[in-house]
């Protein structure tokens, strides 16, 4: 099967993964989280690209369809897993985010199977822009903190610092999963009707 440009840059994006999580846990390579960080925004940006480029060329495909939501699903999953393990976010806001998700291709699969295909709402694109930029977030904490350990830079009022960029990691985590449950309960609620036979 010969595979056009944008579902190249999808498998492009789940073979990132691997390389990811490596960097994202390898406490022990300098810049770990920096390496993390940089693959994590080139597999994002390949996610804005391939999209792109389908609709511009009218490449849009069903592998494509399939494949290109659940590659982003499995980053933003190795994402917040690592983040869990090294203790950068709290368990719970991870474990709801994963409970939607897996609501949520649930519900799709039931739909399809019944012939309705139920269109992204912009509560959910809005989820995955936020959640993107959480994860981006608290990679550039996690980089600036490193950089401050090493000994190449350092940081005034460090205490204070920390817990203003711990702030700000909680606060974008904290808006990621509040509108991945936002979107997740209104998907439910437009789906409604396939399962109406309960």
């Amino acid at each position: 099967m010969k595979m056009n440009l944008p579902n190249k840059l999808t498998v492009l994006r789940v073979l990132m993964v691997p390389f990811f999580v490596f960097f994202a846990l390898a406490d022990y390579i300098p810049y770990h989280n920096l390496i993390a960080g940089l693959i994590f925004g080139a597999a994002s940006y390949t996610d804005h690209l391939d999209g792109k480029i389908a609709r511009r060329d009218n490449l849009i495909t069903n592998f494509g369809k399939l494949m290109d939501p659940l590659a982003d699903k499995i980053m933003v999953m190795a994402a917040l897993i690592c983040f869990v393990a090294e203790g950068f976010t709290n368990v719970w806001f991870v474990l709801l985010i994963m409970f939607r998700e897996f609501a949520v291709t649930a519900i799709r699969t039931i739909a399809v199977e019944n012939g309705k295909v139920i269109p992204a709402n912009n509560w959910g694109k809005a989820k995955t822009v936020s959640q993107i930029v959480a994860i981006c977030v608290i990679f550039a904490a996690q980089y600036v903190l490193e950089l401050h350990a090493l000994g190449a830079v350092t940081l005034p009022a460090y205490d204070t610092f920390v817990t203003v960029l711990h702030g700000l990691s909680f606060v974008g985590m904290l808006t990621a999963t509040a509108l991945a449950v936002i979107s997740g309960v209104i998907y439910a609620k437009d789906s409604a009707d396939l399962f109406k036979d309960m």
